[in-house]
């Protein structure tokens, strides 16, 4: 995980600045065969109001989530969740930045396709 981590603080220059943007992800690889590992790098804008954030990887057949507490103004920037061995298919993956009372303040989303070796699709 450390060099996840490391390799996304080097990544984060090509994150594009959030300009006015409360929550920006960026998913690699967008295509990969399956069982795949995905990289979620968020980038928040800084807010007292911060309080949660979660990623969801969805398709068809499958469902993983994982949420992570936030402090304000003190969270990080950036943030970086791994999702391991997902099963073939086509993926919404989504990330939720919520405030007080579990309130979304801001989602945003990218399609992600993991391809099953044996088939090709």
């Amino acid at each position: 995980m450390r060099i996840v981590t490391l390799v996304a603080v080097l990544a984060m220059p090509a994150l594009p600045a959030l300009a006015g943007e409360r929550l920006r992800i960026r998913v690699s690889p967008e295509t990969s065969f399956a069982p795949a590992n995905l990289v979620v790098q968020a980038v928040i804008e800084s807010d007292d109001d911060n309080r949660s954030l979660e990623v969801i990887a969805e398709s068809t057949e499958f469902y993983r989530s994982s949420e992570i507490p936030l402090d304000g103004h003190r969270a990080p920037r950036l943030t970086v969740f791994e999702l391991r061995s997902l099963p073939s298919g086509e993926y919404e993956v989504r990330a939720v930045l919520k405030g007080a009372g579990n309130q979304t303040r801001a989602v945003t989303r990218e399609s992600v396709r993991v391809i099953s070796e044996r088939d090709g699709s």
